[in-house]
């Protein structure tokens, strides 16, 4: 099983905001599927921050692999928002867990949980 982190996930890991239970168990999951939409580096980069902390995120992001936009992806885009009220980096985010058969993991369950055969993990529970 592969996984597909949100933005948030890698915010708060990057912050240390994780107990010492929760954080062996995400170094599993980036030890054995560290994959970023690439919306996420969007989000995640873009973002207005301190100097060091935007420096200690892109470091850590050369870790990762970065899945670009498709076809694909971007057709189970639409298709998520025409079924349901989602706003569209979340779509795009769940359509490249889709399309490349990951588990999200977030803790943004309530925006995701209603999109059909999306595998989610939530490492704070």
């Amino acid at each position: 099983m592969g996984y597909l982190i949100d933005s948030n996930v890698l915010i708060d890991y990057t912050a240390e905001c994780f107990n010492p239970e929760q954080l062996v168990a995400l170094d599993g999951i980036f030890d054995h599927s560290f994959n970023i939409s690439i919306i996420t580096k969007i989000e995640i980069l873009g973002f207005n921050s301190i100097p060091e902390e935007e420096q200690k995120m892109s470091t850590f992001l050369k870790l990762a692999t970065i899945l670009p936009l498709t076809d694909d992806i971007v057709d189970t885009t639409i298709t998520i928002r025409k079924k349901i009220k989602i706003k569209t980096p979340d779509a795009i985010i769940a359509a490249t867990a889709l399309a490349q058969r990951l588990t999200l993991v977030t803790r943004n369950i309530s925006d995701f949980r209603r999109i059909e055969n999306l595998e989610i993990h939530n490492p704070y529970a």
